[in-house]
This record gives structure tokens, C-alpha cells and sequence, in this order.
């Protein structure tokens, strides 16, 4: 079974820096760890290559220093690691994003699963991992919780708000998975010698194939027009009274700021 996890290298700090020009996140130079959710698909992906055999590949996009996430993963116990970095990519949104990893991917040959964390904790959007399906073509699951695979049939357990849903999909497919899925395991001993032994591969937006267009800032259909801290929230006002005289004071403050 042939896998692939998508990471990324998020800031380790709550205090991040803007770029005034572009308003998007300065990675270089900013401490960072791997995604956690991330690090739950890629536990997820160990587990299975150990039930069924084949390769793990991990793979992300980002600054060069993302090659140190990448030679964590090795610790634990990925196979190979692919950086795919090119000034081309900066400022990607997730849509930008997305569709250069699934340009990524394509190079890597046949896939199984391909496996990314439900979101990542600097956006908080969810969308980069349904958005590598589409590009693809392939069916998705996300919010995964239970992973089986039979054959070329996988069945899933995701979770929903108030239930769990169990869903079969055939392979190859993008899985999305919470942290509720599994505890990852950590680098081993054995794992980070490998990692003096292991090369990262880089890959441009030349060896990708990717269009142009649709790469980095420019590339980008949603931007992020400015950035500010919004004002303190004043006093409110507790309405006070039998519950029909709330509401009527509720109405009347609503008219008066012509809310309704």
C-alpha cells in the first residue's frame, strides 16, 4: 500500500508576524513544530503500513525550513519526505495551496490513501485536504476517527456533532483525520539515525508541472485584504423584567439601531 501524508510546519508561537505588504504569515526564522492534527494522519498512516505493508511518503510544501518537520516524520517512521519549495508558492491560499500538492502528488506514482490532518492550528480552515481531492479527482472522507482497508475498499468511521457515521469508499482516496484517531507515537532511536541517512527531495513548481497561474499570491483567489486588532467590546446591558417585557425592550433597542 502505497501512502502519502500531507504536513505542515505551523508556528510554534501564538505570537506570529505579519507581512505589511502582503499581509501573510513570516515563516522564516519563526520557531516552528508539525501541524498536531497532521501528526495524527501520519500515525494513522504508520498503522496501516504495518497492517498491510508498503511506503509511507511524507510530503509538504513550505519555506526550507520545513525540511526539519519532514526528518521528524522520518523519526517516526516515514519512509520518504518531499519538500516541495519555490518562491512561486508564497502566499499561497488554500486553494493555491491545495492544488500545488495534488500537482506534487501526481509526480509520486500511484497512490492508496492519501492522508492530511483535519486543519491546521494557524488557518483553521479544514479545506487544504478536500481541497487535494478535488484537484485529484478522488473521493474524500474527512474527520476519520477508525480506519479499515480490505482489498481496494476502505471503510471509515467519521465523526459527525452528535454521532459517529461509518462510510466505505473504494481506493485510492484523501483521507482527513481528528485527534480523537490515535496517540502518535515518538521518533525512535532507530528512526533518527535514518534521518542522517535519509535525503529529502525538493521539488520546484518547475518539476511539478504546475500552471502558473495558479500558483502562490497571484494564484490566489482569496487574499487577505487587511489585518487589525478589533476594539474592546464595551458594557453591555442586562434586560430586566417578566420575559414578554425583555423582549419588548430587546425590539425597541434593535428599532432604534435600525438593526430591524
Amino acid at each position: 500500500m502505497d501512502i502519502v501524508v500531507c504536513i505542515k510546519q505551523v508556528p510554534e508561537t501564538t505570537e506570529v508576524k505579519i507581512n505589511p505588504e502582503t499581509n501573510t504569515l513570516i515563516r522564516e526564522g519563526v520557531p516552528s513544530i508539525i501541524n498536531p492534527f497532521d501528526e495524527n494522519a501520519l500515525e494513522a498512516a504508520l498503522q496501516l503500513k504495518e497492517k498491510h505493508g508498503g511506503k509511507v511518503t511524507v510530503i509538504t510544501m513550505g519555506p526550507p525550513q520545513a525540511a526539519d518537520a519532514l526528518k521528524t516524520t522520518i523519526a517516526m517512521g516515514a519512509d520518504e519526505v518531499v519538500l516541495v519549495s519555490d518562491r512561486a508558492f508564497a502566499g499561497s491560499d488554500t486553494w493555491a495551496t491545495s492544488y500545488t500538492l495534488a500537482q506534487a502528488i501526481k509526480k509520486l506514482g500511484n497512490v492508496d490513501v492519501i492522508l492530511c490532518g483535519k486543519q491546521a492550528i494557524d488557518g483553521d480552515t479544514a479545506q487544504v485536504g478536500p481541497g487535494i481531492a478535488e484537484w485529484l479527482g478522488l473521493p474524500q472522507v474527512t474527520f476519520a476517527v477508525k480506519i479499515e482497508v480490505e482489498g481496494q475498499q476502505a471503510k471509515i468511521e467519521r465523526m459527525l456533532e452528535e454521532v459517529n457515521e461509518i462510510v466505505s469508499s473504494p481506493l485510492p482516496l484523501v483521507i482527513t483525520v481528528v485527534k480523537q484517531i490515535n496517540e502518535p507515537r515518538l521518533p525512535s532511536l532507530k528512526g533518527m539515525m535514518r534521518v542522517k541517512k535519509t535525503e529529502v527531495k525538493m521539488m520546484k513548481a518547475s518539476d511539478i508541472d504546475a500552471d502558473p497561474k495558479n500558483l502562490g499570491l497571484n494564484g490566489s483567489p482569496t487574499q487577505v485584504v487587511k489585518i487589525f486588532t478589533p476594539p474592546p467590546k464595551g458594557g453591555g446591558q442586562i434586560l430586566t423584567g417578566k420575559p414578554n417585557e425583555a423582549v419588548d425592550q430587546l425590539l425597541n433597542k434593535l428599532k432604534e439601531r435600525k438593526l430591524i
